[in-house]
């Protein structure tokens, strides 16, 4: 393939590997670097794509990459104060939905069909909106486990967690996940 056709294949798809970035990386300037740089790699490369997946496809694997590489970079620096009054909200949200002896206050309602919302635009513009609701050391453990596909253990030596905190970070996550969703997507008070 070449740049020219490289170029076409990808020119609408730069806002998509753009807000995919920004979810992760939760910074506009990171985020642009890295899609930059995944646009540079793949401009540089496009003699080596194979046309065996969509153009789409092999971008986003190239920006994942950046992204890593990008994580792999900021855990050498030292990271910066965590927000303490964001973390304390979110924690006692959690507490809140359940009693003294840890049995959920009122049990989840059943999704009413979760494989067509999955399919539904709208729907990943909500659980971006969910995500980035979320504190950032959860929403990145989740992120680089989810979506990044990234094994726990590198998880762990990249963000320097115990595997039983990268653990509590995940379910912490999804537990404010699943109450975001069940709010702003599917209907529940």
């Amino acid at each position: 393939m070449t740049p020219q056709d490289l170029s076409h294949a990808v020119s609408g798809l730069r806002p998509r590997l753009l807000r995919f970035a920004q979810l992760q990386l939760r910074e506009a300037s990171a985020a642009e670097d890295a899609v930059q740089e995944a646009l540079l790699a793949a401009t540089m490369h496009a003699g080596q794509f194979q046309g065996a997946s969509a153009a789409a496809t092999w971008m986003f694997a190239i920006l994942k990459n950046k992204i890593i590489d990008e994580f792999r970079r900021r855990s050498r620096q030292p990271q910066a104060d965590v927000d303490v009054e964001q973390a304390q909200a979110f924690e006692e949200a959690l507490e809140e939905q359940f009693d003294e002896r840890g049995h959920w206050v009122s049990h989840p309602a059943a999704w009413a069909d979760p494989q067509a919302s999955l399919e539904q635009k709208r729907f990943w513009e909500v659980f971006e909106v969910c995500i980035s609701g979320l504190p950032e050391k959860p929403a990145r453990v989740f992120g680089m486990r989810e979506l990044l596909g990234m094994e726990t253990e590198e998880i762990c030596k990249e963000l320097k967690l115990s595997t039983s905190n990268c653990w509590v970070l995940l379910h912490r996550a999804r537990l404010g996940l699943r109450d975001c969703l069940s709010r702003r997507w599917f209907g529940e008070t």
